[in-house]
C-alpha cells in the first residue's frame, strides 16, 4: 500500500513537470551576454539565439550586460528565477578562470548554474612575426629557454584563456614566455604585424587572414585536433608537448534549479542547431567548432577546467586589478 502511494505521489509530481516541458516556452527568453557587443563571443551568442528562437517558437532576446570580465552579467543570471526564461552565454574565461583570478567573485560556477550545453570550441593559436627565428614550437621553446629575458607573447589581456594557455606552456614544457597584455586582441595583433611583439597567442579567427597573407607565421594550435581553417598547422601535441590542450569554449547555462524538462528541451534544440550545416558554417567563420553534447558533458568539462587552471593561475601569480 505504501509503495503504491509513493508511486502515485511521484506520478502526480511528474505531471506538472511534463506539462512544463510541453508548455515551455510561452514567452520570450533572455540570453545574457556578459560582454560588450561585437566580439566573437557575442556574435556566436547571436547566431545561437536566432536559431533557438526559430526552433522554440519564441524570440530569444540577446541582452549585453558587460563588466568585471563577464562577472556582472553572469552573476545576474545566477540570481534570476530558475524558470528557463533567463540564460547566460558562458565563456570559459569567466566560468573557470575568473574564480581563480579574482579575490572575490559573485557566483559559484558549479553550484549556481545548470548546464544546458556547450556551443563550441574556439581554437587558439600561437603566431609569430616572420622575423622571429623559431618556425616550430620546439624551436620557440628552445629560444625562450636560452634567452635570459625570455620571449614575449601578446594576448588580449590579463587572465584571458590565451594568457593562461601561455603560462600552462611554461609549466608543461619549461618554456620562458613573458606575457604582454593588451586591451584587446586587435591591439595585440597590430603590434605583432608591426614587429613590436614577436608572438601572439590568440583565436584562429583573429589570425587566419594574416597567416594566409604571409604577414604572420602559424606555429601551432593548442586544440586537441588540427583546425579545419589551418589544416597544415600542427597541434601542440603533434609538435612535442604531450597532452597539451587549451581551447576557449562557449556554451549556455541556466540558473541552478531550472527544471530538467526545460533543460532537456533547450539542449535538444541547441544540439539540433549545432548539427545544422548552416549554423556549423556560421560558427566556423567565427573560428568556433560546433560541439553538440549533453548537459552532463558540459558540466564535467567545466569541473575539469576549473581544476586544471587553478594551479596555473597560482603558479603564475595572476591577479585581477
Amino acid at each position: 500500500m505504501i509503495a503504491k502511494r509513493l508511486l502515485a505521489t511521484f506520478a502526480a509530481l511528474a505531471i506538472p513537470l511534463a506539462g512544463l516541458a510541453q508548455g515551455y516556452p510561452d514567452k520570450p527568453i533572455r540570453l545574457i551576454v556578459p560582454f560588450a557587443p561585437g566580439g566573437v563571443t557575442d556574435t556566436s551568442g547571436r547566431v545561437i539565439a536566432e536559431g533557438l528562437g526559430r526552433r522554440l517558437g519564441q524570440q530569444v532576446v540577446v541582452e549585453n550586460k558587460a563588466g568585471a570580465s563577464g562577472n556582472i552579467g553572469t552573476a545576474s543570471v545566477a540570481a534570476a528565477p530558475a524558470d528557463g526564461y533567463t540564460l547566460v552565454l558562458a565563456f570559459d574565461g569567466t566560468m573557470v578562470i575568473n574564480p581563480h583570478v579574482f579575490a572575490k567573485i559573485p557566483f559559484d560556477t558549479l553550484k549556481d548554474f545548470a548546464p544546458v550545453g556547450k556551443i563550441g570550441d574556439a581554437t587558439l593559436i600561437i603566431v609569430s612575426h616572420p622575423s622571429f627565428p623559431g618556425k616550430t614550437l620546439k624551436e620557440l621553446i628552445d629560444i625562450s629557454k636560452k634567452d635570459p629575458k625570455g620571449v614575449s607573447y601578446g594576448t588580449s589581456g590579463v587572465g584571458g584563456t590565451p594568457h593562461i594557455a601561455g603560462e600552462l606552456l611554461n609549466l608543461r614544457a619549461g618554456a620562458k614566455l613573458v606575457h604582454v597584455p593588451y586591451k584587446g586582441g586587435g591591439q595585440a595583433m597590430s603590434d605583432a604585424l608591426g614587429g613590436n611583439v614577436p608572438l601572439v597567442y590568440t583565436a584562429v579567427a583573429g589570425a587566419i587572414k594574416h597567416v594566409e597573407a604571409g604577414k604572420l607565421h602559424a606555429i601551432a594550435v593548442s586544440s586537441r585536433t588540427r583546425s579545419p581553417s589551418l589544416p597544415n598547422t600542427p597541434t601542440f601535441i603533434e609538435a612535442g608537448v604531450p597532452d597539451f590542450e587549451a581551447s576557449s569554449w562557449v556554451g549556455i547555462l541556466a540558473p541552478a534549479g531550472t527544471p530538467r524538462p526545460v533543460i532537456d528541451r533547450l539542449n535538444k534544440e541547441l544540439n539540433a542547431l549545432l548539427t545544422s550545416p548552416e549554423v556549423v558554417e556560421r560558427l566556423a567563420k567565427l573560428g568556433i567548432v560546433a560541439t553538440p553534447g549533453t548537459p552532463e558533458q558540459f558540466g564535467e568539462q567545466m569541473k575539469a577546467d576549473l581544476a586544471k587552471y587553478g594551479p596555473v593561475v597560482k603558479a603564475a601569480g595572476i591577479k585581477a586589478d
